[in-house]
C-alpha cells in the first residue's frame, strides 16, 4: 500500500493493523481512517493505492528470495529503491548501562558529563508542532541528545501525537544560521582544507560520523527553513525529510558505536572535524529548489559514487563490522537522493520548468568546478538521476571560502570533493 494516507497525505508507514471480520485493515493514526490492506478501499469512500507483492523462493540456498512488486497501472521503467517492513523500529541498539563501580566520585562526575545534559522533551514550553521540534533539534548542541530528540519527534509525528506540521503558522520559529556544536566539537572544528588525508579506518569513520551529524541538521533545516516559506508543500514532503533525519541519526549512531568498539576506542569529537557541508548549504538559504539541487542531488549523489570505493577499502582490511555499517548507510542514501529528486521535479512541475535544464542551471550558478566522475550510474538511476542530469556538468562559481557564521554572498558555492 502507498505510504501516504489519501485523506490528507499523512505518513501511514507506522499505522495500526487491525483484524476486521474476514480482512485486515490499516488505521491511519492521524484521523482514524481505515483502509483494507488488500483492496485499499475505505468505508469513507476513499481508496489507497495497493500493489500486488510476490515473494518468489530461490531454489539455491546461497541466493536470496526475489521480491516482485506490481508497478502502478499504465507505467513503465520503475525501479525498486527500498524494501523494508511495515513499522520498522529504530535500528540503533540502546547504549549499555554505565558501570561506575570502579570510579571515584570525581571521575563519576566526568563520566556523567558525557550524557545528554537535558531531557528529550523540554519540561517548559515543549514543542507542539513539527516545525517547533525541527528548530529545537537544530539548536541542540549535544550530538547524543540531538539523536534522541530526532527519534522522539519522528515517532511522535508518525503516530499522530504531533498534530500539526506548523508550516502555515504566522509565528513559526526560525532556524539558526548555523546549528551549535558542544564545546569539545567546537574546539576541534577546523578549516576543511587543513584536514589531513584519511589514512586509517578510525579517521575515515570519524569523518563520516561528522558528516552524518551535519546531515541530521540539514534534514531538519529543510523542514524548518523552507516549510513556512512554502505553505503549499504537501505532508508527504515532511514525511520524506523526517525519515531522512531519522536515517541520518541512525547512521551517526552506527558510526560512533563502531568507533567506540574499535581497539583502541576513538570517541566522536576526539579528532578534528569541519563544517564544510553546512557552508555549502548556506548558499541555498534563499531557495528550496537550490537546496534540493546542491545538497541532495550533488552532494548526496556524489556520496553514491564514492561509497562503494570506501566500502571496498574496509573490506580489503577485513573490517566486516564497518562494512556492514557502511552498506546500511549506502542503501539509505539511495532513498535520500530519491527524495531529493522527487521534490526537485515536483517544484519544477509547479513552476512550469524543465527539471533537467533547471538542475543544470542551479549547479552552474551555485557550484564550484566540475561535478566529477566516475559515477555510480546504477544507483543514481535508481534514485531518478539519469545521465542527462549530471554528465558534462560544471559549476561556474569561482572558488571562495565562506567565513563561518556569516551569510554567504548570493551565488557563491563551496564544494569539497569526497564529502559524502
Amino acid at each position: 500500500m502507498e505510504a501516504q494516507c489519501p485523506h490528507l497525505g499523512a505518513d501511514i508507514s507506522h499505522a495500526e493493523i487491525e483484524e476486521c471480520e474476514s480482512s485486515l485493515v490499516l488505521v491511519c493514526p492521524w484521523h482514524r481512517y481505515d483502509f483494507d490492506l488488500k483492496t485499499g478501499h475505505s468505508e469513507t469512500g476513499l481508496k489507497a493505492c495497493t500493489y500486488a507483492v510476490d515473494v518468489r523462493r530461490s531454489e539455491s540456498e546461497a541466493s536470496e528470495d526475489d521480491v516482485w512488486v506490481e508497478m502502478p497501472e499504465g507505467s513503465t521503467n520503475w525501479r525498486l529503491v527500498e524494501l523494508r517492513p511495515v513499522s520498522e523500529e529504530f535500528a540503533d541498539p540502546p547504549p549499555p548501562p554505565l558501570d561506575l563501580s570502579h570510579l571515584s566520585l570525581s571521575s563519576v562526575s566526568e563520566t556523567r558529563a558525557d550524557l545528554p545534559p537535558e531531557p528529550v522533551v523540554p519540561p517548559e514550553n515543549p514543542p507542539k508542532t513539527l516545525i517547533e521540534w525541527a528548530v529545537l533539534i537544530l539548536n541542540t548542541s549535544d550530538p547524543t541528545l540531538k539523536v534522541q530528540r530526532t527519534r522522539h519527534a519522528v515517532n511522535a509525528y508518525r503516530i499522530g501525537e504531533i498534530k500539526s506540521i506548523g508550516h502555515r503558522a504566522a509565528n513559526a520559529p526560525a532556524p539558526p544560521d548555523e546549528p551549535p556544536r558542544d564545546e569539545a566539537i567546537a574546539r576541534n572544528t577546523i578549516d576543511p582544507r587543513k584536514m589531513g588525508r584519511r589514512k586509517n579506518r578510525a579517521v575515515m569513520l570519524h569523518a563520516l560520523a561528522n558528516i552524518e551529524q551535519w546531515a541530521i541538521d540539514l534534514a531538519w533545516d529543510i523542514i524548518a527553513r523552507f516549510g513556512p516559506a512554502n505553505p503549499n508543500l504537501p505532508p508527504a514532503f515532511f514525511s520524506d525529510f523526517t525519515k531522512m533525519a531519522l536515517d541520518e541519526s541512525k547512521h551517526f549512531t552506527l558510526l560512533t558505536s563502531r568507533l567506540a568498539s574499535m581497539s583502541p576506542p576513538t570517541p566522536y569529537g576526539s579528532l578534528p572535524v569541519h563544517a564544510a557541508l553546512w557552508e555549502s548549504a548556506r548558499v541555498t538559504f534563499p531557495s528550496l529548489r537550490s537546496r534540493l539541487a546542491i545538497i541532495h542531488l550533488v552532494h548526496e549523489a556524489r556520496g553514491l559514487d564514492v561509497n562503494p570505493g570506501t566500502i571496498a577499502k574496509f573490506k580489503k582490511a577485513g573490517d566486516e563490522d564497518s562494512v556492514n555499517v557502511l552498506n546500511i548507510i549506502h542503501a539509505d542514501e539511495v532513498t535520500h537522493v530519491t527524495a531529493g529528486h522527487r521534490w526537485f521535479t515536483w517544484i519544477c512541475e509547479q513552476q512550469g520548468v524543465d527539471p533537467v535544464q533547471t538542475f543544470r542551471e542551479e549547479v552552474r550558478r551555485g557550484w564550484t568546478g566540475d561535478v566529477k566522475g566516475p559515477f555510480n550510474v546504477e544507483d543514481r538511476e535508481k534514485a531518478g538521476m539519469t545521465p542527462e542530469f549530471y554528465e558534462d556538468l560544471r559549476g561556474e562559481v569561482a572558488f571562495s571560502t565562506v567565513p563561518r557564521k556569516e551569510t554567504a554572498p548570493p551565488g557563491v558555492g563551496v564544494s569539497y570533493e569526497g564529502l559524502l
